[in-house]
């Protein structure tokens, strides 16, 4: 949360210590020839630029910013290393944050995160990434990739029945919102339900903390609290310490994938430009004519003083997508105990239609995502400025040219390339028509007055609305 909120630079005054550790949670188990891949992977100098940067983030956990570049500032003189040993290997870590040690312990969850990190985006996520790279690439051929990296993260339960809400939100949030938001994971941990966010703070800490009680409550000692991150968000926003399964997937467009594959009902808290770029994501699934018959339930939830929030983004997608698309999700404003009771009987559901259709519980094998969501986006200032915002487009077109605008403002404001793209050449321009560009600056000015683009600092937008 904003009021949180620690500059790195601050953080980075403390004591910095050196630390060597071996896998914990992935990775333990290695044959010589895995480990002769993986070592051989770390070579790679952009890889492991990559690797270095999320690891860094990691270290942070528990200490709230979405600034990389001044955390890369702060920490200039960290290092990590992959070691091959004769039964695994092991990470030689010089000047890390001393926040993440016990002592001279590392903190478990910490040192599991790393080795997560390794495992995907080093030892997995250089095969998929690879193969991934072609534009051309069918959708299953993505599809069964998302799939592949969260079996090895072990993340798929096959015989748990349908019980994970994924949850997205701000990370940068008011003290009532993320009350309210802990009180509805208490609800939801209290039914058996288990937590799936983007890892980082604020309505995506809130749910897990919340959940964490009511399994405790239950004498639940299985819960699971995931968190779906990608290499440019991790990088800048550290996962918040209640994530207890991490995954990097390769871009944000897979991380979107994972997240309408694994969850069975998706709630929405109060949040800024990422939480828009979600939302658009799953109503261009959801509102695909060949999910007719696929159920995954939307709700869009908060504290009662969140109601004006919620009219508005009502009032946005209804200007620019119909009033009908306000069928595909219900808004439950100020009453968290309602809110666990509803996604405790869309679980009964789709329990019934899964079994019914033959899905598995665990991997949305059914759903079809349309291609414009799957093929990555490459944020520049020429893809920004050629992106159509356009009322005479289809809807599901403008939808996903919707996603690629937010997606962008995302990268502007949190992500170390986006944040340098913008200090060169200025913000970001979208082109948008008529009404649409009216509500789009709307929302927009919405989430910057309350507070929702950044953690730290005064916001300074990098992007500006202007009429096609």
């Amino acid at each position: 949360m904003n009021q949180a909120a620690e500059d790195p630079r601050t953080q980075s005054a403390r004591t910095k210590v050196n630390a060597q550790i071996a896998p914990r949670g992935t990775l333990e188990v290695l044959s010589q020839m895995d480990v002769s891949s993986l070592t051989d992977t770390a070579r790679r100098i952009d890889l492991m630029d990559v690797f270095r940067r999320c690891a860094l983030a990691v270290l942070n956990t528990g200490n709230e910013t979405d600034d990389a570049k001044a955390l890369f500032d702060a920490y200039s003189d960290f290092s990590i290393d992959v070691v091959r040993r004769m039964h695994g290997l092991k990470l030689v870590i010089r000047n890390v944050p001393a926040s993440a040690f016990v002592g001279s312990r590392m903190v478990e969850g910490i040192r599991e995160h790393l080795f997560s990190l390794l495992r995907d985006i080093v030892f997995i996520g250089t095969e998929y990434s690879e193969r991934l790279s072609d534009q051309n690439i069918a959708p299953e051929v993505i599809t069964d990739a998302v799939f592949q990296i969260l079996k090895h993260a072990r993340v798929l339960e096959p015989n748990q029945s349908p019980n994970l809400v994924v949850c997205w939100g701000g990370h940068s949030i008011s003290r009532e919102e993320y009350e309210y938001i802990k009180e509805v994971g208490y609800h939801l941990g209290l039914r058996g339900l288990d937590i799936c966010t983007g890892c980082g703070p604020g309505a995506m800490k809130g749910p897990m903390k919340g959940a964490a009680v009511g399994h405790a409550k239950q004498r639940n000692n299985t819960g699971r609290y995931i968190g779906l991150s990608e290499p440019g968000i991790i990088a800048a926003e550290p996962p918040n310490p209640m994530v207890n399964h991490l995954v990097v997937l390769p871009d944000i467009e897979k991380r979107l994938e994972a997240f309408v594959r694994l969850g069975h009902t998706v709630l929405v808290f109060p949040g800024g430009v990422g939480t828009a770029e979600e939302i658009f994501y799953l109503l261009g699934t959801v509102t695909d004519p060949r999910n007719v018959d696929r159920q995954l339930p939307l709700v869009f939830t908060g504290p009662a003083s969140s109601a004006a929030y919620f009219a508005e983004l009502d009032r946005f997608l209804r200007t620019v997508l119909g009033d009908d698309i306000a069928q595909y999700y219900r808004v439950i404003v100020g009453d968290a105990e309602a809110v666990g009771e509803h996604v405790e009987a869309c679980m009964r559901r789709i329990r019934a239609q899964r079994r019914r259709d033959g899905d598995a519980y665990y991997f949305n094998w059914l759903l079809a995502i349309p291609a414009e969501h799957q093929r990555p986006f490459q944020v520049t200032h020429e893809t920004v400025a050629a992106l159509r915002l356009s009322r005479e487009l289809t809807r599901h077109l403008l939808i996903a040219e919707l996603r690629r605008a937010f997606s962008a403002i995302v990268t502007g404001n949190v992500k170390e390339h986006g944040i340098l793209m913008i200090e060169k050449h200025g913000p970001f321009t979208l082109a948008s028509d008529g009404e649409l560009v009216i509500a789009l600056e709307s929302l927009l000015t919405q989430f910057v007055r309350q507070g929702r683009m950044r953690l730290i600092g005064e916001y300074k937008p990098c992007y500006r609305v202007v009429p096609a």
